[in-house]
């Protein structure tokens, strides 16, 4: 293929991506009318549902609606809200043991006739299981049937054919995300919550106090005032911090003296100056309760590598260092 073929084809897959992201962006735009009008009452009898439910919300659907449930049941539990994805097909063979009369059933089904779902729809009609719809199809099987309909507006596929289902996953996403955030903010769920079940990875490390990883106790780099600079030196040595507090009469923090404060005073007479001659005073400190972004983001505002740890009466309660952040992967 020569360059000018190369430019032509590239030129065909940008338009060909803008004119998708278009089309999905007016199917979002449409969705939010509806939420701002017509839709915004089932909505709430939604919340209403499943927050006053003491079971889990079990997410089902087949197809593409399938997989965008799985990631909406996980969106779910991850957010304060208990739930699971169970497969219709999986169901009709057993899996419907796995709901219980305290649940509420979220279906998802474009044309609100997916034939897999006939199962859990007759099973949540039986033994009276809350079913909330998400579909296009108020008449429908599904919408007939269901307590809550939530109709999303049939808006045009970003599939040139019309067929792949693509601004419809985009919106029963969106649609799964709103409900989920809404129960989130409704609960008052809180960043050290969402920490509960993220401990791991990136996010967790993102959502780690500074008091899960501080140094404590006889770790702190610590020295009174009146101490001579030479002594301080051989506690900065020993704990390898990089620094030396100093605490005041009342034990409360006043100063700091880094490694580079030794190296700039080197040409001074230190042997004989007491620290709090030769401290920094008023050192950024963090509260014990900060976020480990927080005092990552502070460590590089002021370009230091380490931060003591007081509380509201500035009385050392650890020490937190640079590496201590990038080990639980803080960057």
């Amino acid at each position: 293929m020569n360059k000018r073929a190369v430019k032509l084809v590239e030129a065909g897959a940008i338009a060909s991506a803008l004119r998708t992201i278009s089309i999905e962006k007016a199917g979002l735009d449409a969705l939010e009318r509806e939420l701002a009008g017509p839709l915004a009452a089932p909505f709430c009898n939604a919340i209403k549902i499943i927050g006053g439910v003491s079971g889990r919300v079990i997410v089902t659907g087949v197809g593409k609606s399938g997989h965008i449930g799985s990631k909406i049941a996980a969106t779910f539990a991850s957010t304060g809200t208990p739930a699971f994805f169970v497969h219709p097909a999986e169901a009709n063979h057993g899996d419907l043991g796995m709901i219980a009369r305290d649940d509420v059933i979220l279906a998802m089904s474009w044309s609100g006739e997916s034939a897999e779902l006939h199962g859990i729809i007759s099973y949540s009609r039986r033994f009276q299981i809350p079913l909330i719809a998400m579909t296009t199809n108020e008449s429908s099987t599904l919408g007939r049937e269901a307590d809550v309909v939530l109709l999303l507006p049939k808006e045009q596929e970003a599939c040139p054919h019309g067929i792949a289902p693509t601004t419809s996953t985009m919106l029963q996403l969106a649609m799964g995300d709103a409900l989920a955030l809404a129960l989130l903010e409704a609960r008052g769920f809180t960043a050290t919550d969402f920490r509960v079940f993220h401990p791991g990875g990136k996010l967790g490390a993102m959502l780690t106090h500074v008091q899960d990883l501080m140094h404590t106790g006889a770790e702190i780099p610590l020295v009174p005032a009146g101490t001579l600079v030479p002594e301080a030196i051989m506690m900065l040595a020993d704990k390898r911090f990089g620094c030396v507090g100093v605490t005041d009469a009342d034990g409360c923090l006043c100063g700091i003296v880094t490694d580079g404060d030794i190296a700039r005073g080197l040409s001074r007479n230190l042997a004989d100056m007491a620290i709090e001659d030769f401290m920094t005073a008023n050192p950024k400190t963090v509260k014990p309760d900060a976020l480990a972004t927080a005092a990552m983001a502070l460590l590089n505002q002021h370009n230091i590598s380490a931060l003591f740890v007081v509380g509201e009466d500035r009385i050392p309660a650890g020490i937190v260092h640079f590496h201590d952040l990038l080990r639980i992967g803080v960057a």
